[in-house]
């Protein structure tokens, strides 16, 4: 009887914690969706706070362009990383890995050195991650947990095994060169570095890697720097080289090397270890370390960082009795608070832009050709201070590089195409949020739209192309004379006009606000440009030649087109919908391109410019499409799992595009203060939208009364119990709403 009490005991205590621990918001995230290869979400299970600079984590392979550092299928952990690289089709830069390891034999090399795990084994939040790894004479456990810049790594070994903990600074491995990661440079030009210190317990050292480096400007002074601090005396060490150990030589350098150091066999007290990093230097990363980690132990630093999540995560919820969709909608929210990272050290960054330190604020890793569409409005309607916050990140790498960024990672890469910064600012600026340099943010916007890049007529800017300059609007010279960009003189020239006349509209309504008469006639005639790319006789946005003639494409041709067919750029005009609708035939015949993009399957939404393809129906009167196709979008593309994702992330921007979607509204048009309106797909959403003065923050239900499988339908709309005309909402309602009804019908 005393056995089955215990029993019963334990089982209500494990239940009590269980539901305490899942009224918490972060532990409502899935850290692996979007992690399998199957979908490529570009996801990993990182730990740290919101927004943090250095992203903790497992790993499971050698990351480079094109593969993550996790992913979910793999069976081995070969190390536990300190990472920058964003998402799978950028590059890591400053990372290193360290690795627990038993037996006699060092083992340094990534495969060598990996141990198996289960997931079953495994826990992976927001704020901790956890695993089980199987090595000869026994389980090691590892826990992790980390704040913006430091983290805390403990290693349980088996009792009797000699405790050794590997650390890899640097990892050029040419092995895993392809077409667009290129070793060549690198191996001959970086040397990472690192030395133990007996004395201090420490392994210190510095990573000078980036892997987009080949598609970026030289930057001399890079310097990812690492401080590691162990709990225990260290009375083994040495350095090692490839596949060479050095031991008891207590500095290296290199290109693939790093460090060791062991504890001899010392029972069961974990091995701890507290990492510091820093862009700026060894002692940045020192201080770094003391401010985050100090005297906080594990526990402590977990439920900091725990607390912080729950924070942000906090300020979205969804009722709703399907745990699954709760896990996705509060994974999404979790996605658009990743990146940008924070790239500033308590009060001084270094920028890869002109390769020194400032004072000041930055961030890095803005994925502009993606998250301009959904996660920057959404974080202008929930974080509008750290909205201008970011703007004045990107206005200070424009001071430092004399550009606004495309892709910053961590400097200029010509990846993707056009200058979507100018979106971001425009939209916050429209929206009120002015807690940035508002005539430096002008003056930025004005040469993105007016100067051409260097050279532009005679370099064709291939994607990845090597790094020759900054790219910015490649073909401008051209956009501007003839009114599109050539197909034979400059690359991707569909995409190119199409997204640039966008750009300038965005700058066109600032520069009216600001009262710069001739700079808005200017930009707001190139913001019909588009035109110029329609081929009437078609259907299409097709490819010209600077002679005017066309190029014909079939439906699968991504000729002139960047990462899409014809149909995903058939309806990439943001800025003048009416008078697109108007260019081909009208509102029922536009209808009817719509269905057939839709029927015939030509839809992707794992590519962001058909993300407002669905909500174009409300401009040709036929809204109804609109939500049938909404419902169907989430459910075929967001699942609770590790393939959760049909397609990549592009940090956050899928995800952001969920939450618009699932409340029943998105912003098509940047800069316009308009959203259309959808099909919310749950009967209560809860919002907390802030002023952009960010002084005001209140709570905004939105309600989808009557919501059913067979309900998907909007009936009409209530904004504070007042009924609402018409099938968009402009940013003024929302900012004042309170409560926003959707009655819902079959």
């Amino acid at each position: 009887m005393k056995k089955i009490a215990t029993i019963l005991l334990m089982v209500t205590f494990v239940a009590a914690a269980w539901a305490k621990s899942n009224t918490c918001p972060s532990d409502f995230v899935n850290v692996h969706m979007g992690t399998a290869t199957k979908g490529e979400g570009g996801t990993a299970p990182f730990v740290g706070v919101p927004h943090a600079m250095t992203n903790f984590l497992p790993q499971t392979r050698e990351n480079k362009m094109g593969t993550m550092a996790y992913i979910y299928d793999d069976k081995s952990i070969m190390g536990f990383m300190a990472s920058h690289q964003p998402t799978i089709w950028m590059g890591d830069y400053g990372y290193m890995s360290i690795m627990p390891q038993t037996g006699t034999e060092v083992r340094t090399l990534s495969h060598d050195r990996a141990l198996p795990y289960s997931h079953n084994r495994e826990e992976a939040h927001p704020y901790s991650y956890s695993v089980d790894q199987q090595a000869a004479e026994g389980i090691i456990h590892a826990e992790m947990t980390a704040a913006s810049r430091a983290a805390i790594m403990t290693f349980s070994f088996p009792s009797k095994a000699n405790q050794r903990i590997i650390l890899q600074g640097i990892n050029l491995n040419p092995e895993l060169g392809d077409w667009c990661n290129d070793y060549g440079p690198r191996l001959q030009k970086l040397r990472g570095w690192v030395k133990v210190d007996v004395a201090k317990g420490e392994i210190v050292g510095y990573n000078p890697d980036r892997q987009s480096a080949q598609i970026g400007p030289e930057t001399p002074n890079f310097k990812g720097y690492f401080v590691v601090r162990f709990n225990r005396p260290i009375i083994g060490f040495g350095t090692w080289d490839g596949d060479k150990v050095y031991r008891d030589r207590d500095e290296l350098s290199g290109t693939r090397m790093g460090a060791f150091v062991e504890f001899g066999a010392n029972g069961k007290a974990p091995v701890v270890a507290q990492v510091g990093t820093s862009f700026i230097s060894l002692e940045q990363a020192r201080e770094n370390l003391d401010k985050e980690v100090g005297n906080n132990n594990f526990k402590s630093l977990m439920a900091s960082t725990r607390d912080q999540w729950d924070k942000v995560l906090g300020k979205m919820s969804v009722e709703t009795g399907n745990r699954d969709d709760k896990i996705i909608f509060t994974t999404a929210l979790y996605h658009n608070y990743l990146f940008p990272r924070d790239f500033s050290e308590y009060g001084h960054y270094y920028s890869a832009m002109d390769d020194k330190v400032h004072e000041g604020i930055s961030y890095n890793d803005f994925s502009l050709w993606d998250t301009f569409r959904a996660t920057h409005p959404l974080l202008t309607l929930l974080e509008p201070t750290m909205t201008g916050d970011m703007i004045t990140g990107l206005l200070n790498m424009y001071k430092e590089g004399g550009w606004l960024p495309m892709w910053p990672n961590p400097s200029y890469t010509n990846i993707m195409i056009a200058t979507h910064a100018d979106a971001v600012i425009a939209d916050a600026y429209m929206k009120g949020i002015r807690n940035f340099d508002v005539n430096l943010a002008y003056e930025a916007m004005r040469k993105d739209a007016m100067v051409p890049p260097d050279g532009d007529t005679q370099r064709r800017y291939g994607d990845r192309d090597r790094w020759t300059a900054y790219e910015a609007r490649a073909g401008a010279s051209f956009y501007h004379t003839i009114g599109y960009v050539p197909d034979d003189r400059t690359a991707e020239s569909v995409s190119r006009t199409l997204e640039y006349a966008l750009d300038d509209w965005c700058i066109a309504q600032v520069a009216r606000d600001m009262g710069k008469t001739d700079d808005y006639n200017n930009l707001l005639r190139w913001s019909q440009n588009y035109r110029n790319q329609y081929n009437k006789e078609k259907g299409f946005m097709l490819p010209r030649r600077y002679d005017g003639t066309w190029i014909d494409i079939d439906d699968h041709d991504r000729h002139g087109l960047t990462e899409g067919s014809k149909w995903t750029y058939l309806f990439c005009v943001m800025q003048d919908i009416p008078g697109m609708i108007e260019m081909m035939g009208g509102k029922d015949a536009f209808a009817r391109k719509l269905d057939q993009n839709f029927d015939g399957g030509h839809y992707k939404h794992d590519n962001e410019p058909g993300h407002h393809y669905i909500y174009l129906y409300d401009y040709c009167g036929q809204p109804h499409k609109a939500q049938q196709l909404i419902r169907k979008t989430v459910r075929d593309n967001y699942r609770n799992a590790p393939d959760g994702f049909n397609g990549n992330d592009d940090c956050g921007q899928m995800s952001a595009w969920y939450l618009f979607s699932v409340m029943g509204f998105y912003p098509v048009t940047p800069a316009s203060n308009l959203f259309a309106l959808g099909a919310p797909q749950f009967p209560r959403i809860t919002m907390q939208i802030t002023s952009p003065d960010g002084k005001d923050t209140h709570p905004l239900v939105i309600e989808a009364r009557n919501i059913s499988e067979t309900n998907m339908y909007v009936d009409h709309v209530e904004i504070d119990g007042k009924r609402h005309e018409g099938n968009f909402i402009t940013y003024a309602q929302l900012l004042a709403a309170r409560h926003i009804t959707f009655f819902m019908t079959k």
